[in-house]
């Protein structure tokens, strides 16, 4: 049996951004290719503060699945839960930068289906699933199925053992409709230790934008931790014992996509560190202000040396 500190579970793309910021995709003449996707990122995050970090997923049967194999494998991420699915594409992501707040996601690959919701339960490995100290999932993953039935299937058989997070992660494309998607994170809430999200998402898990009535909310669904992210006026988390509300880390935003999955990148170890709550949300806001002031996201990950650093000069 596989043994993890992290194992996340759900998106993964090929990001590919543009070399020139401030103009639109229509101007840009060159652009880096990188590893993406939400539970991806996270899982690469955790991986540089020196986790043994694994995640399940699946590419198109194609190089750039090939690349998204040899970016993990760089990044020190396991991927042997990343199987291929023959007739799909793997996903690209492209975006325009227009710091320091506008930042416009356009994907491809992802219609009729992408490959990460061609994730299935008799495919999961459930032994590494229990055993793992931290299960990290995404809203995403529970779109459609058959990834939605194997992300719940996952949740059940774990059975809240260790530290469960659920990533709010809701993105309208993804979706009929937020109703529609507030029905399904319902089901997963009943199942996990920990929701992070933003307002947006904890509007759609629990119908609050208010920061204390969505921490409330979340709390009296059975989550233990609920982090609730509010932009520029920083982070709010609540254990039902202590509750902090941290402001923001200033920098100079360059891309601003990849800072929340920098926050949970820096959540797992936090919660792994067994740090006080108000430790691990100024942290949590240091890393994803650090991948804010770079372009990447993946390859934008902190080490711990680097969030500290800031944190002592914040």
């Amino acid at each position: 049996m596989v043994s993890l500190d992290v194992l996340t579970m759900g998106r993964i793309s090929v990001d590919v951004y543009p070399l020139q910021v401030g103009v639109s995709l229509r101007e840009v003449e060159s652009f880096g290719k990188y590893l993406g996707g939400s539970s991806t990122n996270v899982a690469v995050a955790s991986a540089r503060y020196g986790h043994r970090v694994a995640t399940i997923t699946r590419t198109g049967a194609d190089p750039f699945g090939e690349f998204l194999h040899d970016a993990l494998k760089g990044f020190g991420v396991d991927d042997r839960y990343v199987t291929p699915v023959p007739g799909l594409a793997t996903p690209v992501a492209f975006c325009e930068i227009f710091p320091p707040d506008d930042f416009p996601l356009y994907f491809y690959g992802r219609v009729p289906k992408a490959p990460d919701m061609e994730i299935r339960e008799d495919e999961l490995d459930f032994d590494a699933i229990r055993a793992a100290r931290v299960f990290w999932v995404t809203v995403t993953g529970l779109s459609d199925e058959p990834s939605r039935s194997a992300t719940l299937a996952a949740l059940e058989a774990r059975g809240k053992s260790g530290i469960t997070v659920l990533d709010l992660d809701y993105r309208p494309m993804f979706w009929e409709s937020r109703e529609t998607a507030r029905e399904w994170v319902g089901r997963a809430l009943e199942h996990v230790t920990v929701a992070v999200g933003n307002l947006d998402e904890t509007d759609t898990a629990v119908g609050e934008r208010e920061p204390r009535a969505a921490a409330a909310a979340l709390r009296e669904r059975g989550v233990e931790l609920a982090v609730v992210k509010q932009g520029p006026k920083g982070v709010l988390a609540t254990d039902g014992e202590t509750t902090v509300e941290v402001p923001p880390v200033p920098v100079e935003v360059v891309n601003g996509l990849g800072a929340g999955d920098a926050f949970g990148g820096a959540l797992c170890h936090g919660l792994l560190s067994g740090w006080d709550l108000e430790r691990k949300m100024r942290f949590c806001n240091a890393a994803g202000a650090l991948v804010a002031s770079r372009l990447a996201c993946a390859d934008a990950m902190p080490e711990e040396h680097e969030v500290e650093e800031l944190l002592a000069h914040a």
